[in-house]
């Protein structure tokens, strides 16, 4: 039992330093592309949720939005990230539901073996979509301002239309980098935990 226990933590402590190098090593975790940044670190947190389950996804999900919120305030990852991702709801709350919603999906849907890679394709899609639909939908409740359409480059009127954009384009790119790298890096590293596990 204790060795199950220190087996977690080091596997915890190693995707959060993962998810630390991922957010600090330029053009690693977030991608700027004018107003916008692409993240890959959702990726990340869709792994944990997967082989750890989704506390412990929610747990790495966090630290990733305890650091966005942070850098917010010291080191934007965008010229858009001071006007939406000081509040928690954007920044963090997302990214610890990336992690709940992707685990739960897994084990649904992996309580049949042979759907095991189809589970954390689905996992994938599921945990990219939570992130992109909650993120921009928070930004739409919650920042429908000047300040926000203008980093976007457009006025408030469309700010919504570009929102959708987004989703479309960015959130897609994203939700089929999760589909396909997800299973590709989740299901050697749960092979590699379950035998661990055996000793």
């Amino acid at each position: 039992m204790r060795h199950r226990q220190i087996h977690r933590t080091t596997l915890r402590a190693i995707f959060i330093a993962i998810i630390l190098i991922q957010d600090f090593v330029p053009f690693f975790g977030n991608i700027p592309l004018g107003p916008l940044s692409i993240t890959t670190m959702h990726v990340t947190v869709i792994i944990v949720a997967i082989v750890m389950g989704p506390v412990d996804g929610a747990i790495i999900g966090g630290t990733w939005g305890l650091l966005t919120w942070v850098r917010a305030f010291v080191a934007p990852s965008s010229p858009l990230a001071p006007l939406v991702f000081v509040n928690p709801l954007v920044s963090v709350l997302p990214r610890i539901m990336i992690g709940l919603v992707a685990g739960a999906v897994y084990r649904g849907i992996s309580y049949w073996p042979k759907l095991n890679k189809v589970a954390m394709v689905a996992a994938g899609i599921a945990g990219s979509l939570t992130n992109t639909v909650l993120v921009l939908g928070m930004v739409a409740v919650f920042y429908r301002t000047p300040a926000v359409a203008h980093a976007y480059g457009v006025n408030v009127d469309h700010l919504l239309p570009t929102l959708e954009v987004i989703m479309a384009t960015n959130g897609v790119a994203e939700l089929v980098l999760a589909a396909f790298a997800v299973p590709l890096i989740a299901y050697p590293v749960l092979e590699v935990r379950r035998r661990l596990a055996l000793y």
